[in-house]
């Protein structure tokens, strides 16, 4: 956790480098955290990744020499070579929380079944030939301490880790495998200690390979053409007895500027629970940046034609099939006409017990063009639409929609009667309703990208709005190939309607 006062020097260095000092952040946007029932799952999963780990491995050679006193050989070499293993068991599993440490990895009376190519050189005798190797009595034990890097990644080490393999038997196979059998117990005890020393070996260097991939991860993040979603760590891991807690940045910024938004994140505490595996806070201060950077960069301004007007209103209310003429009515007008709506400023967010509202202030024109003439602005009017969010969790995303409560329209300026004024009122509020909103859905089937690893998803999950915050609850689910997700556009379930975004065109 940083203070809050930065010594100048160290502001300085940051100012060099925008990319860390955008990752430093006292609070984060969003918490995740990792109960003990999500790493009693994850023990029942990993038996699958290790698996298919433990399959593909390239063991290295086991190499030595050895006298056999018994058959009076002064020495034998032997080279133990395309090591694989076949099958294994760790019935006795477990992973535990160290309180301000890390995860500590513990099994025992494991088994292993191996296959083996052998050689074998002495003063009397060379040949080769194949060999099982059956591994009993399997013992492990280590922490795993997770820290976060320069660059927001997750990153581990594997600390007091101890390896042990109690009992081992050798099986050759060939055409003198009763001889080399016969004397198969003394290479026991050479191959058990060659083996004990390569274990703890072994599994450093694949915790140092999964790093590789985690350091691979986009924790910056493209969502479209207006904003980036930065899902950096911005302190290492707080560790529990119960728990494991992540602190996310969590911050949108525009595209094309990665400066953090004029207002701090604030502290939010989730709530002590441990009946699902993973629990994810999204505070006020994500939505709020994302508004912000969404404004920042354009993406509220609207224009409709009159031609956009008829393909994405009408269709949607019987009752917009009179907008155009109602307009015309007051204005008598004749002529193609625009509505364009701009956000003045960002929409303001409000989480609250039960509740996320979305304001919206924003100015609405609506404007005329003539023939071969430049366009001319019939009237420009003020107003706020409170809308409420609904939210659904859909594979791997949030998705937010939204549905209009309630549209205030000024219009101080006005020479005209508080008549056409209400009229106006509910003509914007229709073309609002069913015109901008379903627009707006449409682009927000797209959803945001929740804090997840590859090959897990998402199940059972409950979304709760908190004070200030988002609560979602859920439990994991691992599939060694899942299917590609389904488009997020067209989806009834959401009850959402499809359609183009025709805001700003977005910077490639």
């Amino acid at each position: 956790m940083y203070t809050k006062t930065v010594p100048v020097f160290w502001g300085c260095f940051l100012l060099c480098n925008l990319y860390i000092s955008s990752s430093q952040t006292i609070y984060p946007g969003i918490k995740a955290r990792v109960t003990q029932r999500a790493l009693d799952y994850g023990v029942q999963a990993g038996m699958d990744i290790i698996e298919q780990m433990a399959m593909e491995k390239n063991i290295p050679d086991i190499k030595g020499s050895e006298s056999l006193e018994f058959l009076k050989v002064d020495y034998v070499n032997y080279n133990f070579s395309n090591i694989k293993i076949n099958a294994f068991s760790f019935p006795n599993t477990s992973l535990a929380f160290v309180p301000g440490v890390g995860i500590k990895v513990l099994t025992n009376h494991g088994t292993a079944n191996i296959s083996t190519d052998w050689e074998i050189k002495s003063p009397l005798f060379q040949d080769t030939g194949g060999a099982d190797l059956f591994l009993s009595g399997v013992y492990f034990t280590g922490i795993i301490i997770l820290i976060r890097n320069d660059f927001g990644h997750p990153t581990l080490k594997l600390q007091d880790c101890y390896a042990q393999v109690s009992h081992a038997h050798v099986s050759f196979s060939g055409e003198l495998s009763v001889l080399y059998n016969s004397f198969a117990e003394p290479m026991e005890k050479p191959i058990l200690r060659n083996l004990n020393e390569m274990l703890c070996p072994i599994v450093t260097g694949e915790v140092e390979a999964l790093n590789v991939n985690l350091s691979t991860l986009e924790v910056l993040t493209k969502i479209d053409n207006y904003t980036l979603l930065d899902y950096s760590l911005i302190s290492s891991p707080e560790i529990t007895e119960n728990y494991l807690d992540l602190n996310l940045k969590g911050v949108f910024y525009p595209l094309e500027n990665l400066t953090d938004p004029p207002f701090p994140p604030v502290p939010f505490v989730l709530p002590e629970r441990s009946d699902s595996m993973l629990y994810i806070g999204i505070s006020e201060y994500f939505f709020k940046s994302a508004s912000f950077a969404y404004f920042t960069a354009g993406a509220f301004n609207v224009t409709l034609s009159t031609k956009e007007i008829s393909n994405h209103l009408v269709q949607n209310s019987q009752g917009l099939g009179n907008v155009l003429s109602r307009i015309a009515e007051i204005y008598i007008l004749s002529r193609p006409f625009m509505v364009r709506i701009m956000a003045t400023k960002p929409p303001v967010i409000t989480l609250r017990p039960g509740n996320f509202t979305l304001d919206i202030p924003a100015s609405v024109m609506m404007l005329t063009q003539p023939k071969n003439s430049t366009v001319e602005s019939i009237v420009s009017m003020d107003f706020v639409a409170s809308t409420s969010v609904g939210l659904v969790i859909l594979g791997q995303r949030l998705i937010c929609s939204l549905s209009l409560n309630r549209f205030r329209l000024s219009l101080p300026e006005s020479n005209r009667s508080n008549i056409e004024v209400l009229r106006f009122e509910n003509i914007l509020s229709s073309i609002l309703h069913f015109g901008v909103l379903p627009l707006a859905n449409a682009k927000l089937q797209q959803g945001f990208s929740l804090p997840n690893t590859h090959n897990i998803s998402f199940v059972n999950s409950d979304i709760e709005v908190l004070e200030d915050f988002l609560l979602i609850s859920t439990d994991l689910k691992y599939e060694t190939s899942l299917k590609q997700q389904p488009s997020f556009h067209g989806w009834e379930g959401l009850n959402l309607i499809s359609g183009h975004w025709r805001g700003k065109p977005g910077k490639p």
